[in-house]
């Protein structure tokens, strides 16, 4: 009996999307812990049959995760402009995801301002009782920092600017706004890169350059994330990708410039200015 039955679909068709089986998640994983292997490796100063690694583990972590980035959105972008299969339900579970993503974010960057309020309220024997150390010359924030605030401000503005031009149908204006996010974003980064070139404290002179550079310097790689997400996003608006009803890629794109924005904002006010201008001083 049971070899003539007939399997048939019976079910209603049902708004949510079922992904199929993929690579990339455990490829993403090998890749991340390659870079995370490589930057070690060279912070350590570790040789191999007595060559050191250098950047070169870190080069090629970094570009094994752009790989898998590639190689990812590039079957997200499949699903969601050729298979449709993003239906308005699924990307509000994209949303929740990316809320979710972003929270934790904020929990990552909190680690970081813990340890350096930490250090600041409480400036231990080692360094004096004094913050910022006596042997620390700080940054200006009124030079080279508040310039970079305005860059990442004005660049929040072009991503608001290309939100409003995709609800509008305007794919032109679109294109132009998010042309200069990604520039304003590459700008940025160079003058980061200059500012630690020319900084008078290293990483290893004590606790105020190590929570400096950790939070501004992985503030730095969230900028160099959202400038290829922006990037991405310019070059599917340029294929039409975006309309004012589907557009969850670019929404994504924005959340997460704009926490880099607010992000750098309390960096700005709190490292930058309040560690400089007042600091704390329990000798007295």
């Amino acid at each position: 009996m049971s070899e003539n039955i007939e399997y048939t679909t019976t079910g209603k068709p049902h708004p949510y999307h079922i992904v199929r089986p993929s690579i990339w998640p455990m490829a993403g994983a090998f890749a991340g812990g390659l870079l995370a292997t490589g930057a070690i490796m060279f912070m350590h100063d570790v040789s191999i049959l007595g060559v050191p690694v250098g950047l070169k583990g870190v080069v090629i972590g970094l570009l094994a995760v752009l790989l898998v980035m590639f190689g990812w959105w590039k079957d997200v972008l499949y699903e969601a402009v050729t298979e449709k299969a993003h239906t308005p339900i699924a990307m509000m579970g994209m949303r929740y995801g990316m809320s979710l993503f972003i929270a934790s974010e904020v929990m990552f960057f909190v680690a970081f301002f813990w340890a350096y309020f930490n250090s600041a309220f409480f400036p231990s024997e080692q360094i004096g009782f004094l913050w910022p150390p006596a042997n620390i010359h700080t940054i200006d924030p009124f030079e080279l920092p508040l310039m970079m605030t305005m860059i990442l401000l004005l660049s929040g503005c072009t991503v608001t600017w290309a939100h409003h031009a995709i609800l509008e149908g305007k794919n032109d204006q679109v294109i132009k706004a998010l042309a200069m996010s990604v520039f304003l974003g590459v700008f940025f980064m160079c003058f980061q890169v200059y500012e630690y070139a020319n900084a008078h404290f290293k990483f290893t002179d004590g606790v105020y350059a190590s929570t400096f550079f950790m939070a501004t310097g992985f503030h730095g790689f969230h900028v160099f994330v959202g400038t290829i997400f922006l990037f991405v996003c310019w070059a599917r608006a340029k294929k039409g990708h975006f309309t004012p009803k589907g557009h969850f890629g670019f929404e994504a794109a924005a959340w997460y410039w704009h926490f880099v924005d607010v992000v750098w904002l309390f960096l700005f006010i709190s490292i930058y200015w309040w560690g400089s201008v007042f600091g704390m001083d329990l000798t007295t």
